[in-house]
């Protein structure tokens, strides 16, 4: 049963510790109730994929995963034949001569020798349903998109030695993309659209308290005004809510109690991945950060 309301999505999501604010968790809920393909958009690292998971055990059905990169194509990404077992079928078939080229250009196109990749067995009547997450759909090539149009529209498969396949449930269908370059507007047009920004300091302090329960509240509160500030700066890349735990995972293995400019320096390469992030920020920088960020978790 999909949730009824937008408060039930937004309990749905909480419940798999997804801290979702009243726009994405309306957007969410009419994708699901209207049968529409959900496309998110957004830096790394601000929970796109996370939605998809959470659907998935939320709702208890499959979470089926496409993850794109370039050269993504439908074999790969639909579905592909046996060619061995074909092989085979046909050499038994002479063997026992019981060959006949019209039944048997038939039989070898029949549904055992056809393969699901993850497209097709998202939408397999035969299957339980499914939560389909196509990850990153920015970093395949354009021309992959036009393969999606169909199933986006119709939550169908035409697979043109067998036919079309159709879903029994439709899938709740979840693309996301960190704008690495455009999404055509063929694929736009199929979906409802969301984009996934930063959370807010206090909405990052909610899902730090559901990701890391067992950082101490001054701490906690320390961590997000600072990586907050941080992203006002000109970095190459920003920190997102992924960088945010893994920091606070970081700074409790090291048995910090609250932020200090040293632990800071040392556990800079958790929350920027580049060195020429890294080298703007340590040292004088980072201890000016470390006394403003204080100073805005105290109010």
């Amino acid at each position: 049963m999909l949730p009824a309301t937008v408060a039930d999505t937004a309990a749905l999501l909480e419940a798999g510790g997804y801290v979702a604010d009243t726009p994405l968790a309306t957007t969410v809920h009419l994708a699901m109730a209207m049968d529409r393909p959900l496309f998110l958009e957004g830096e790394p690292g601000t929970g796109k994929t996370e939605i998809a998971k959470v659907l998935a055990s939320g709702l208890k059905r499959r979470l089926v995963r496409l993850q794109c990169y370039d050269g993504l194509d439908l074999a790969a990404a639909a579905y592909e034949w046996d060619h061995a077992r074909q092989l085979m079928a046909i050499r038994i078939a002479e063997a026992t001569g019981t060959a006949d080229s019209r039944a048997l250009s038939s039989d070898i196109y029949a549904r055992q020798f056809l393969q699901a990749r993850p497209l097709l067995s998202a939408i397999d009547p035969d299957l339980p349903p499914a939560v389909l997450l196509i990850d990153e759909l920015d970093r395949a090539d354009e021309p992959f998109e036009a393969f999606l149009l169909e199933l986006l529209a119709d939550f169908q498969i035409t697979v043109p030695e067998y036919g079309t396949i159709h879903a029994k449930t439709k899938p709740v269908v979840v693309l996301t993309s960190n704008r690495t370059r455009e999404v055509h507007d063929a694929i736009r047009r199929r979906c409802l659209y969301h984009w996934v920004d930063y959370p807010d300091a206090r909405r990052e302090r909610l899902i730090l308290a559901r990701k890391a329960p067992l950082v101490q509240p001054k701490l906690a509160a320390e961590i997000v005004a600072f990586v907050q500030k941080l992203r006002g700066q000109d970095l190459f890349k920003l920190p997102g809510v992924a960088e945010s735990i893994d920091w606070a995972a970081a700074l409790m293995h090291l048995n910090q109690t609250e932020l200090n400019p040293g632990a800071v320096d040392e556990t800079l390469g958790v929350l920027l991945k580049y060195q020429d992030d890294i080298a703007k920020i340590k040292g004088a920088e980072a201890a000016r950060l470390v006394t403003e960020a204080k100073a805005a978790a105290a109010d």
